[in-house]
């Protein structure tokens, strides 16, 4: 009798434990199987701006009128920023009842060589969201001028004639379902990428237990503030949202984002995962391309629920840490500029960073004080960019259902 292949997520698990176990016990034997990592992110990187600029001028082209767009543009951005300002709150609450900060030790902290800037204001990261040259957004990989650029091109393609507009349709969705096939292949080397990747990471800690032992016991308390917060906003926060807006089912909905989920945990990227978290949203939850291909690019992008969350509390923490006591005013400055600066973020290297210290510049806290969650930014950027990526399906799921698609949670 033939052995049954398992699903895909449990696949996605094992490899997850196995990288795991393979780090720990065999710490340096792992540059020999990086490669692997590598080469699975490469290739998601590679399907991402063809996927997303076909997926999006097709979404709006199949809008239809400017209207309908409008509507789903304000119901879209409406539901990131809710969600997002959700998460900074829940954040803010947590942080300030638990007091990480209260005597962290401050020697600690790691040393930076280069401090992110943080010379430009928000207006100037989000106007910087306008591409001078779209080919050189394109070949750079900046994804908040590339999804600009495709959405004025999908809403002008609509103004023109029917003629024009059957042509650029069919070129963008013959181009779009090509994707769709290389990225369906890609998939089938997720387990693999999984295992690589985090092998790769956990050998970088298990080498040092001591060390290991230090970060634990020193940001402990930290790490638990943070990752409550991101527990309590996926599993609670947004289930109640997508529950009382459009009676979705939450935890059907959170098993078919199963692949995407453990995806992003183990790349610690959005928009690597954006493949993946299209093809679940469309198969499993049964939203439409039209609406998918329209709420899930433009969430990878604008759409940081963990990460604002995460930079509110490490802003207050930091602020804890130096004995700096913030007023309430101060603390609400923190909250607006962690909401904003989440749309800002995108296409920056060293996004995170460069986000964190707008934060803590808005507020007058030491940039210096970057240095002191450094140490545990890694292992928490997996956990916020799995909450980052499952409150865009839950924003797809919740604005397919208001607009009358019947769907499969």
């Amino acid at each position: 009798m033939k052995m049954k292949k398992p699903e895909m997520h449990w696949q996605i698990l094992i490899a997850l434990i196995a990288g795991t176990l393979f780090a720990v016990y065999l710490p340096d034997q792992t540059v020999w199987i990086s490669w692997m990592g590598d080469l699975f992110l490469k290739l998601l990187k590679m399907v991402i701006i063809p996927l997303i600029v076909s997926s999006i001028i097709t979404g709006i082209a199949g809008i239809g009128t400017p209207e309908s767009l409008g509507r789903l543009g304000l119901k879209t951005v409406g539901f990131y920023f809710f969600t997002s300002f959700l998460a900074i709150i829940l954040g803010l609450t947590l942080v300030n009842l638990i007091k990480p900060g209260v005597g962290a030790d401050l020697s600690f902290a790691v040393t930076m060589e280069t401090l992110p800037a943080a010379d430009q204001s928000l207006g100037q990261l989000l106007i910087g969201a306008i591409p001078e040259n779209i080919f050189k957004s394109l070949s750079e990989g900046n994804m908040l001028p590339v999804i600009f650029f495709s959405m004025v091109f999908g809403y002008f393609a609509n103004l023109t004639s029917s003629a024009h507009q059957q042509v650029i349709h069919r070129f963008f969705n013959s181009v779009f379902e090509v994707m769709m096939k290389i990225t369906m292949a890609v998939i089938r080397l997720t387990p693999l990428g999984v295992f690589a990747i985090i092998a790769t990471v956990i050998s970088r800690y298990s080498g040092d237990a001591n060390s290991l032992t230090q970060i634990f016991s020193r940001m402990g308390l930290y790490m638990l503030t943070v990752l409550m917060a991101l527990f309590i906003h996926a599993f609670f926060t947004l289930h109640l949202v997508i529950w009382i807006f459009n009676r979705i089912n939450p935890l059907r909905h959170f098993k078919n984002m199963s692949i995407p989920l453990l995806t992003a945990f183990s790349t610690s990227s959005s928009s690597a995962t954006l493949p993946l978290t299209m093809e679940a949203v469309e198969y499993k939850d049964g939203v439409s391309p039209r609406i998918s291909s329209f709420t899930l690019p433009l969430g990878a992008t604008i759409n940081m629920n963990g990460t604002a969350l995460y930079e509110c509390i490490a802003a207050i923490f930091i602020a804890q840490a130096y004995g700096i006591d913030l007023t309430i005013g101060q603390q609400f400055i923190v909250v607006i500029t962690a909401l904003l600066a989440a749309v800002g973020s995108a296409g920056i290297p060293m996004a995170g960073l460069v986000m964190m210290a707008i934060v803590l510049k808005a507020v007058g806290l030491p940039l210096e004080g970057i240095g002191l969650v450094l140490a545990v930014d890694r292992i928490l950027d997996m956990f916020r960019t799995a909450v980052n990526v499952y409150g865009d399906t839950c924003a797809a799921a919740v604005i397919a259902k208001s607009e009358g698609e019947k769907l499969n949670v």
